[in-house]
């Protein structure tokens, strides 16, 4: 079963397309690709509040993935 789970945009590289993803609660951050950014857009804002879910991706690290703007 997969979980959403709620954050805040912590950095984001527009140039680069990635940023991380910091989780409520914990504040643990995760790896955010710009692909993984739900509505199809390859930008978002720091201190954009977002929900997720949380998948293994490359290399074991944990990522933000789906990711929709509230």
């Amino acid at each position: 079963m997969t979980t959403i789970e709620a954050g805040v945009v912590a950095s984001f590289d527009d140039a680069r397309g990635y940023g991380t993803v910091s989780r409520s609660g914990d504040g643990t951050e995760l790896f955010l690709h710009c692909t993984a950014i739900a509505d199809g857009t390859r930008t978002i804002g720091v201190g954009q509040r977002v929900r997720f879910v949380t998948v293994a991706g490359h290399l074991g690290r944990l990522e933000a993935r789906a990711v929709e703007k509230v």
